[in-house]
């Protein structure tokens, strides 16, 4: 089906050297909402008859931090080590910002899974994302690679 969008924008923009380790967890998170949220918004665009605003609405439910915490549950038992010391650098980073409509653990937490997203992105991972993140729809996000 072509070339997945990581590859298209390390070679547009010449990012083909991307070590995505040496990113903060915090600056992971950053790409981690993104690419979490377009892959619920595409998601609900093609699933879903819904208006803009309804549309907009299941996304938010989707993406806030209580939803993420949820979906991280699930996951957790399904991380390899590097994955798991990824989401507990994310976890544990100081962020500076508070969560408007969160507990701080479930910020926390939904902060490790955004890193996670984006350490993932970074490494031209999508495959293990929509593995992990869609496991309850396939039944399994084993973590072993084939």
């Amino acid at each position: 089906m072509g070339e997945d969008l990581t590859s298209l924008i390390r070679e547009r923009f010449g990012y083909e050297n991307i070590d995505a380790k040496q990113y903060s967890p915090l600056a992971l998170a950053f790409v981690g909402d993104a690419v979490y949220s377009l892959l619920i918004r595409t998601r609900l665009l093609c699933e879903c008859e819904l208006t803009v605003n309804h549309l907009h609405k299941h996304a938010a439910d989707a993406v806030k931090a209580e939803a993420q915490k949820d979906l991280m549950t699930v996951m957790l038992p399904n991380l390899t080590e590097e994955e798991m010391t990824v989401f507990k650098r994310g976890r544990n980073a100081n962020s500076h910002s508070v969560a408007k409509h969160a507990s701080v653990t479930d910020y926390r937490i939904a902060t490790g899974f955004e890193a996670l997203i984006g350490y993932l992105y970074l490494n031209g991972r999508m495959d293990r994302i929509m593995e992990l993140v869609f496991a309850k729809d396939n039944g399994d996000a084993s973590g072993q690679e084939g």
